[in-house]
């Protein structure tokens, strides 16, 4: 039996049943048989027809998903209400593909081999997938992972984290109410690790979707059948650069959401603001006076911008880090402890070693670390440093340094004069390195999850 417990008051919000291996036996066999149909019974038509449905039923009950997504993941409300809204869209999205994405005609006759031929390609559903997701977005992420697996005509399996099972469970009640047959998906929480680690390498899963963190993710594609495709989304320590050009207040504004947004549990989260020395003393002022409004609390509270990490042992390991760097000489701007057992300050280090965790591995807290600079070339070399390598954005009114940072940053994605949070769901998202493998995004998803199988005509 799992308990899901509130992260603001650790409160038991509910228990669901686990699955164990017979359970899971089933559910990969029903899976399977039906993934072999292809799309004989659920033909676009039908997708779409569900996927609307769907989509509006979402739209009409926003705040009760919103507040369930709150309860157990610990966003503030205002921006679950987001989430929520996102998630439509996205299925929207999945509905606009579907309707314009028909595969390709191949060039027949421009030699004497191809004469007399004609050629085209149309996608298939490539069978069986594995969803394993994360916390840190419990509707929207599940969306993402669920939404182009059905649109294009796959079986899907769900695995949510074990902390945010609620708002998966009820996207997929919500799902069958809009049409959906209930042998095309299917929610799953494995007993333990070593059943989770058996599926992820069962031969009749024919795409692992995963997304959480590197050290999992790496983990459970090295234990994959042979042949099954993969897409992995891990974290980041996303950079950004304000050049002596930069409008500081619009940035300050911008650069706050982004490295404090759900208390900095979020894999493209501004972790590293590198400013140039000549601007730095008036960007720290700055930054702290429109930072130290933010308030920290109950996360159902509508005025809550701020609220709890997912789990007490995130609380002590962000202390652990900040107390590390601060113990070997950083600067602490604000913050730096804990205010409870589940919430952390608003914390701001101030140039930070390099050695220090806070500068080489992902926070995922409400820690942002600012360094003063001189040379933006050199600077963008220490910043290439590490592992990762997500999303990164630059602040500047010049469009050669602009684009020089865009060419020389390792980076996914770069984004100007905004933060590295920035995302909509129709567009590309992947990370590099350590940070991931494959294109997630509604469209690029569908992609991924579909075969283009060609026919070629002879007379």
């Amino acid at each position: 039996m799992l308990e899901v417990k509130s992260p603001w008051n650790l409160e038991i919000i509910k228990k669901i049943e686990c699955h164990n291996q017979n359970e899971i036996e089933k559910i990969i066999s029903s899976a399977h048989k039906t993934a072999l149909e292809k799309e004989a019974n659920f033909q676009k038509k039908d997708r779409i027809e569900v996927l609307n449905n769907f989509s509006k039923k979402i739209r009409h009950n926003v705040n009760d998903l919103a507040k369930l997504a709150t309860s157990e993941g610990g966003k503030p409300l205002q921006d679950s209400i987001i989430e929520i809204n996102r998630g439509a869209e996205g299925v929207d999205a999945a509905v606009e593909v579907l309707k314009s994405d028909a595969g390709n005609v191949i060039p027949m006759n421009i030699n004497e081999a191809s004469s007399n031929r004609v050629a085209f390609t149309q996608k298939e559903p490539i069978g069986v997938v594995l969803a394993i997701s994360a916390f840190n977005h419990p509707f929207n992420l599940i969306i993402h992972q669920i939404i182009p697996a059905i649109a294009s005509g796959c079986v899907v399996i769900v695995k949510p984290a074990e902390d945010t099972p609620l708002s998966c469970m009820k996207i997929i009640e919500m799902l069958f109410e809009s049409g959906l047959p209930e042998n095309r998906c299917y929610f799953c929480m494995p007993e333990n690790l070593k059943l989770t680690e058996k599926m992820v390498s069962d031969e009749r899963i024919d795409f692992f979707s995963f997304i959480g963190s590197a050290k999992i993710g790496w983990m459970l594609r090295s234990k994959l059948s042979p042949g099954t495709r993969c897409a992995l989304e891990h974290g980041g320590m996303a950079p950004t650069f304000l050049t002596e050009s930069t409008d500081l207040d619009t940035a300050s504004k911008l650069l706050v959401k982004g490295g404090f947004y759900h208390a900095g549990q979020v894999c493209v989260s501004v972790q590293r603001i590198f400013v140039h020395k000549n601007i730095f003393d008036e960007f720290l002022s700055i930054f702290e006076k429109n930072l130290k409004p933010l308030k920290i609390g109950n996360p159902l509270e509508n005025k809550t911008e701020i609220g709890p990490l997912i789990r007490p042992s995130e609380v002590k390991r962000v202390q652990e880090w900040v107390n590390e760097s601060v113990s070997s000489g950083t600067t602490l701007l604000c913050g730096g402890n804990k205010i409870s057992e589940t919430c952390f300050e608003k914390t701001v280090l101030i140039n930070p070693k390099f050695s220090d965790k806070v500068s080489r591995m992902e926070i995922f807290g409400p820690v942002v670390n600012i360094y003063s600079y001189d040379n933006l070339e050199e600077t963008i070399e220490i910043a290439n440093d590490t592992s990762v390598s997500f999303q990164a954005s630059i602040f500047s009114n010049n469009i050669d340094e602009t684009m020089s940072f865009y060419k020389k940053i390792n980076a996914s994605a770069v984004f100007h004069n905004d933060h590295t949070a920035f995302r909509v769901d129709w567009m590309p998202f992947a990370g590099l390195k350590h940070s991931g493998h494959g294109v997630g995004g509604i469209k690029y998803t569908m992609h991924e999850m579909q075969i283009e199988k060609m026919m070629v005509l002879r007379n």
